[in-house]
């Protein structure tokens, strides 16, 4: 007996639908980017009942001609392709040639349209995906189409719908996005016979503004990256916006909105950890590919993709945003109530924005500059131990060299202030200094765990090691499984300053070690890098670069217990401001706090007003 049917095409067709509409907001993206497809300037939605009874978008685009009104509703008819080739050259919103198909079927469509050249326009009914009506009408060039009583043929489908707060959420969130994108274009947006939005052509700046707010886009941080085959531009918001539920992400590629997990993933570590796990960042980013190195012929739905080469794209998001964010500052900043809780466990939190301004400004007076030859300053460098760590008097004076060549009116102004700052050592364990307007605590371990990162990815990325030689070279017999993991990453090793050699079957020769690691403590340290590595392998989506250059840090900086003296904390606050991110360590903990005299102010009752 035979048991395979060939569905009858009504049943067909309602299946086919509920993949591309799925929702009253289903029925919006798809006749919105239509519209845009069409070249319109102009673009009208008008929804009822939060699109369950009605749904109408009105455009002053290319219209269609009598014929290729009535083959729109064909399934599978499209003017974006015409071949297989054609799907590595989309550059077009709409190209599948199933949104009208599937939503007549589920509907009932009215579709007035005219083209330039034509006296009149077309007007055609369809219900259910039956032709009911076709004849001319007086119309404006462009195209009007009104969809009537969604699913009133699948009530099931029906019955799924959300309140109408719920479905009109969804049409503005995609009404938002394509405003968003489309930036020359006038949208309108109309429900029940009230304006909602109304958008003239502007620029990107002037959408943000209209959406979130003034204030909010004066805090938001530019992104800029470009090279040959990729173009990145947009913006990201600072820390202190990011919430702990999404809905202010905003991917663009090729102007059209996407989602991509290995993306977000990329602007979140971009933040270096200024914020917490489970916050989500606001961002607006725009990535222009050749179509061919895409695919977004994934889903019906259009919002997945697929690159050729998805390291590729994830390693230039995570660059953008991470030099965006190192443009700025964001001190966090901590009140005394605050501080009796305060360890060095406590996570980033609330920092304040301060645009065009640097930390460095409120210790040296203005803004430090940064000079090519800092590297070659700092090479000379090493670890807290006899002196070694601090410039030394020729190293001195080649630095007010460079300071006066560059800025000669000011270098003095620059050396003085360097030699009156004033620092104390507190417990061993954080470093206390004034600034302009109160006093900076840093934790002198974090602090010295960023410069070593900074200074290993450096080395890393520009094959420059910093190291010196053992006057007797050490012979480490290691386990199995440690020397495996040493031989496969004896190249960044080398690379940060250790120079190591296999020898026999488990065992391996230091010659010599990273500056920055003491001499004498070449086992220990060598092992505990390892170690931490395995940990975050375990926990972190990261490459083997950016686990090395932090298990490295961690291990080699200083340690809370530690004795500085004056010149070994001044150079250790010299070189954190040297860095790009001096807020926070490469696990997400602050390098150091504020309180401002305001806050000392009140707390010992001091007011603005004259005191008695």
């Amino acid at each position: 007996m035979q048991k395979i049917k060939i569905l009858p095409e009504n049943v067909a067709s309602k299946i086919a639908a509920g993949e591309v509409v799925q929702r009253p907001e289903s029925v919006v993206k798809e006749l919105l980017e239509n519209s845009i497809d069409a070249g319109s300037t102009k673009i009208i939605l008008i929804i009822r009942d939060a699109g369950k009874t009605s749904i109408q978008v009105i455009d002053d685009g290319y219209g269609m001609s009598e014929e290729d009104a009535r083959l729109a509703f064909h399934r599978h008819s499209t003017s974006k392709i015409s071949d297989v080739n054609d799907l590595e050259r989309i550059t077009t919103l709409g190209f599948r040639g199933e949104a009208l198909y599937s939503i007549a079927s589920v509907s009932r469509v009215e579709l007035k349209t005219k083209t330039e050249t034509m006296e009149l326009g077309t007007h055609i009914v369809i219900e259910g995906g039956k032709f009911i009506e076709q004849k001319k009408v007086n119309c404006d060039k462009g195209t009007n189409i009104t969809v009537k009583n969604l699913f009133f043929n699948v009530p099931a489908r029906r019955n799924f719908l959300k309140s109408n707060a719920t479905e009109f959420k969804h049409i503005y969130d995609t009404f938002q996005r394509l405003s968003l994108s489309y930036t020359n274009i006038h949208f309108t947006f109309i429900d029940d016979d009230k304006l909602v939005i109304d958008l003239p052509p502007s620029s990107l700046e002037k959408r943000v503004q209209y959406y979130f707010g003034e204030s909010f886009l004066e805090s938001l941080i530019p992104v800029q990256f470009e090279n040959e085959n990729l173009k990145i531009w947009g913006y990201i918001g600072a820390p202190h916006f990011a919430k702990k539920v999404k809905g202010q992400q905003f991917l663009f590629l090729n102007n059209r909105f996407v989602i991509n997990k290995s993306i977000s993933h990329a602007v979140y570590r971009g933040y270096e950890y200024l914020i917490e796990k489970g916050e989500y960042p606001f961002y607006l980013l725009f990535i222009s590919l050749e179509p061919k190195r895409i695919d977004i012929n994934v889903h019906p739905s259009k919002l997945e993709v697929k690159f050729d080469d998805e390291n590729l794209i994830y390693s230039a998001v995570y660059s953008a945003v991470k030099d965006a964010i190192s443009s700025k500052d964001f001190t966090p900043q901590i009140e005394l109530k605050e501080l009796d809780e305060f360890s060095t466990q406590t996570r980033f939190r609330n920092p304040v924005v301060e645009p065009n301004s640097f930390i460095a400004k409120e210790i040296y007076g203005q803004p430090r500059k940064k000079f090519s030859n800092l590297d070659n300053i700092e090479s000379k460098t090493s670890k807290l131990d006899q002196d070694d760590f601090l410039l030394d008097n020729d190293i001195i004076q080649q630095t007010q060299k460079i300071i006066s060549t560059i800025e000669p009116e000011k270098s003095d102004e620059i050396v003085e202030s360097t030699v009156e700052r004033q620092v104390w050592q507190l417990h061993n364990k954080y470093i206390l200094t004034p600034i302009k307007n109160g006093l900076m605590i840093i934790d002198q371990h974090i602090a010295h765990e960023r410069i070593l990162y900074e200074r290993a990815i450096q080395s890393i990325e520009n094959s420059i090691p910093l190291s010196q030689q053992l006057l007797f070279p050490q012979t480490i017999e290691l386990t199995r499984p440690d020397f495996d993991l040493l031989m496969e990453l004896k190249e960044y090793f080398e690379k940060i300053g250790f120079d190591l050699k296999p020898f026999g079957k488990t065992a391996i020769i230091i010659y010599g070690i990273p500056q920055d690691v003491k001499q004498g403590k070449e086992k220990e340290v060598l092992l505990e890098i390892l170690e931490l590595y395995r940990e975050f392998a375990l926990t972190n989506i990261t490459d083997e670069k950016d686990n090395l250059a932090k298990s490295f840090a961690c291990k080699s900086a200083i340690k809370a217990g530690d004795s500085l003296s004056e010149k070994e904390m001044l150079s250790l606050i010299d070189n954190l401001f040297a860095t790009k991110v001096p807020y926070v360590c490469p696990h997400g903990r602050p390098v150091f706090i504020k309180l401002t005299i305001d806050e000392l102010d009140r707390r010992f009752g001091r007011s603005s007003q004259k005191e008695h």
